[in-house]
């Protein structure tokens, strides 16, 4: 369980992290425990800059939840306000101790997500008996099932590249420790699995009545319009060096498509865009527009962006778009692949939260982290719906922008080291990555836009020390 991450989350990761250190050759140590309010602990000695450092919930915002995301969360998830706030702050956590956890298990990790009303229960699965103990002391349930994260993966990969639209969306079910093919069309997966010789026991059918197609309107509304016709929702504010912009879906429009904004004054253009294989896209505005570190809530308030840290399955995530507004549901997969009628797009996210045409491009955000821009889905607002959304971190790194996020110093650009090390405010980090920092070395646990304030030595949430 993961109750009262506030004060106990990172002390059960250091007893976690010495059990985890015997699971797999080279496992790095776990980060030293979360300090108490009235108590700041510096880093290790012999580290040229020191830093406070701060627990997962603290560095994503999880405590500075506006009233307005409390308030969309408690409607749309059933919570009570105590729930909702109590929420944010353990999702942060567990996303924490799921990737230190998944890097001490190694091959043997088979997925994490969260549960309950409050998010307070974290459980990891694993193939492999022997890591039951280690995991429970880090807090977490343990589940043991028969297959990897890695093999469910590898087996989607293979379905991925002759899928058709008879298949139309393909993920892995971490729950369910199974592939999961939605089949539009009787006998479509059976086919699909005899043409690739992926076994059948690492798959589970599911039929859908409706395809998932991308959100553009024709109609227009009150977001942004594209030279040519169609309406989609602007995304996040981005910045690349001086020029300001926002990030948007790729299907919304290509490079060189003009834009112009909610009020129908010239806005800009597309600067790049990708879709399908991905649905990424960024816009590049005139100086008549200024990007600003907010997505539109509830009424029109504005939700503020601290950072881009991506969060664990089951963690509760809110969109906004220029049809439906503000709504919120869950995520219930990663890097799931979908076959539109246009072409494949690999890398999404799988949600519970309803759009409809329009909502395209708009921003996905969990408490004050940015997520992900609305690429498509089924279903609408009236009766509920599956969308999906592309991760935003990758679309930054891409195009070499930096999100507009609020009380920080957005730092010195992206790929541009800090003295004394390869760790760069701006630059884009996956998990697995290593940088060095203040004299020691550094495994990025989850990935995120680096920023000032999150430096490696003073967030363990995403940073372990080698």
């Amino acid at each position: 369980m993961l109750r009262r991450h506030a004060r106990a989350a990172c002390t059960a990761l250091a007893a976690a992290g010495l059990a985890l250190a015997g699971l797999q050759a080279g496992s790095a140590a776990a980060a030293p425990p979360r300090p108490t309010d009235n108590e700041v602990r510096t880093a290790a000695a012999g580290q040229a800059s020191a830093a406070p450092v701060r627990s997962a919930a603290d560095a994503l915002g999880a405590a500075a939840a506006q009233p307005e995301l409390l308030r969309a969360l408690q409607r749309d998830l059933g919570l009570t306000p105590a729930q909702a706030r109590a929420r944010l702050a353990n999702e942060a956590e567990a996303g924490a101790t799921a990737a230190r956890l998944r890097h001490g298990l190694g091959t043997a990790y088979a997925g994490a997500w969260v549960g309950g009303a409050d998010a307070g229960t974290l459980t990891v699965a694993t193939t492999r008996a022997a890591d039951t103990a280690a995991i429970r002391a880090a807090g977490a349930d343990v589940r043991l099932v028969p297959h990897s994260l890695t093999a469910l993966e590898q087996a989607k990969a293979t379905l991925d590249r002759a899928a058709t639209a008879g298949t139309p969306v393909r993920y892995v079910d971490v729950r369910a420790n199974a592939l999961v093919v939605e089949e539009a069309a009787p006998g479509a997966a059976a086919r699909l699995l005899a043409d690739t010789g992926v076994r059948r026991d690492l798959v589970r059918v599911v039929r859908t009545a409706q395809a998932p197609r991308p959100l553009y309107d024709i109609r227009g509304g009150d977001a942004y319009y594209m030279g040519g016709g169609g309406r989609c929702s602007v995304g996040f504010a981005v910045t690349r060096g001086t020029t300001q912009g926002f990030a948007t879906a790729g299907h919304c429009g290509r490079a060189g498509t003009a834009t112009s904004g909610y009020n129908q004054v010239a806005q800009g253009s597309f600067q790049g865009s990708v879709f399908p294989g991905n649905d990424m896209a960024w816009v590049a505005t005139n100086t008549n527009w200024t990007a600003v570190p907010y997505v539109k809530g509830a009424g029109g308030a504005n939700i503020q962006v601290t950072g881009s840290v991506l969060q664990p399955v089951g963690s509760s995530v809110c969109r906004s778009g220029s049809t439906t507004g503000w709504h919120c549901g869950t995520i219930q997969q990663h890097n799931t692949s979908v076959t539109y009628p246009e072409g494949t797009i690999s890398g999404v996210t799988r949600t519970t939260v309803c759009a409809e045409p329009g909502d395209s491009g708009g921003a996905y955000i969990s408490g004050s982290q940015a997520q992900g821009v609305t690429s498509g889905g089924s279903g609408n607002c009236s009766s509920g719906g599956t969308t999906f959304f592309q991760p935003l971190n990758p679309l930054l790194q891409n195009y070499g922008l930096t999100l507009k996020t609020t009380g920080t110093d957005p730092g010195p650009g992206p790929g541009e080291p800090e003295p004394g090390g390869t760790w760069a405010a701006g630059k884009v980090y996956a998990a697995g990555d290593v940088v060095t920092y203040g004299g020691a070395s550094y495994r990025c646990l989850q990935g995120h836009q680096a920023q000032t304030g999150w430096e490696p030595s003073a967030v363990p949430a995403l940073w372990q020390r080698l």
